[in-house]
C-alpha cells in the first residue's frame, strides 16, 4: 500500500482539499459516520507542513460545515416526523437524552456549545433543542460558537502534530490518530460514567424467591 495515498485528498488546495474537507466535516455533522474531528486535524497538520492548504481557511470551512450540519440535524429533530427523529437518535440510551434535556432548561445555549466540543454529545443536545422547539435566533449563534471553538480545538491537535514532524503525511497521521484516540478515551470513560448511574439488577435467585 503506497502510505502516500493517504495525504492524496489535501494535496490540491483549492481544486480538492478544500471542497473535501467541506465536505467530509458536513456529511459527519449530520450522518456520524466520519470522524469530523480527525478530518479537521489531518487538514490542519497537512495545512502547517505544506503550502496547500491555509490554516485559517482550514478553520473556516470546518466551522461552517459543522454549522450547516448541525443546523440541518436540528431541522430534522424540530420539524421531523416520529421516523426521522428515531433516524436521528439510532444508538442513543433514552436515559441520556433525558439528562441532556434537564440541563437544556436550565442552561440553554451553553449546553449547546459544550454538546459539540464532547464526543458523543452533540446529538443528544440538538434532539433536546428540536424536542423543546429552542428558537432559531440563540440557537445558531450558540451553535456558531460551538463550531468555531470545535473547529479552533481540533485544529490545534493538528498543528501540534505538524509541528513534531515536518513530514506532511507523518503530521497528518499523527493527527488523526490522535484524536481518535482522545475521542476514544472521552466515549470510555462517559460510558463507565453511565454504567455507574445505573441501579444494580437484583439477583436472580431473589427474584425467583418472591415469585415462589
Amino acid at each position: 500500500m503506497n502510505l502516500d495515498l493517504l495525504a492524496a485528498p489535501w494535496s490540491e488546495g483549492s481544486q480538492i482539499g478544500y471542497p473535501v474537507l467541506f465536505g467530509l466535516v458536513l456529511l459527519g455533522s449530520v450522518v456520524p459516520v466520519v470522524p469530523t474531528g480527525a478530518v479537521v486535524g489531518a487538514a490542519a497538520a497537512f495545512a502547517v507542513t505544506t503550502s496547500e492548504l491555509s490554516l485559517p481557511l482550514v478553520i473556516v470551512l470546518s466551522t461552517l460545515a459543522a454549522l450547516a450540519g448541525d443546523l440541518i440535524t436540528f431541522a430534522i429533530c424540530r420539524f421531523g416526523g416520529p421516523s426521522a427523529l428515531r433516524w436521528v437518535a439510532r444508538g442513543q440510551h433514552t436515559e441520556r437524552i433525558d439528562e441532556v434535556r434537564e440541563q437544556f432548561r436550565r442552561h440553554g445555549w451553553q449546553i449547546i456549545v459544550a454538546g459539540r466540543l464532547l464526543p458523543a454529545g452533540r446529538i443528544p443536545v440538538l434532539l433536546a433543542a428540536g424536542a423543546l422547539a429552542y428558537p432559531w435566533r440563540r440557537l445558531i449563534p450558540a451553535s456558531t460558537l460551538g463550531c468555531l471553538v470545535w473547529a479552533l480545538a481540533y485544529a490545534l491537535l493538528g498543528v501540534v502534530s505538524g509541528g513534531v514532524f515536518d513530514s506532511p503525511l507523518v503530521a497528518t497521521l499523527l493527527a488523526t490518530l490522535l484524536i481518535l484516540a482522545i475521542s476514544a478515551a472521552v466515549n470510555l470513560a462517559a460510558a463507565r460514567r453511565r454504567r455507574a448511574k445505573e441501579p444494580p439488577a437484583e439477583p436472580a435467585a431473589a427474584e425467583n424467591c418472591e415469585t415462589a
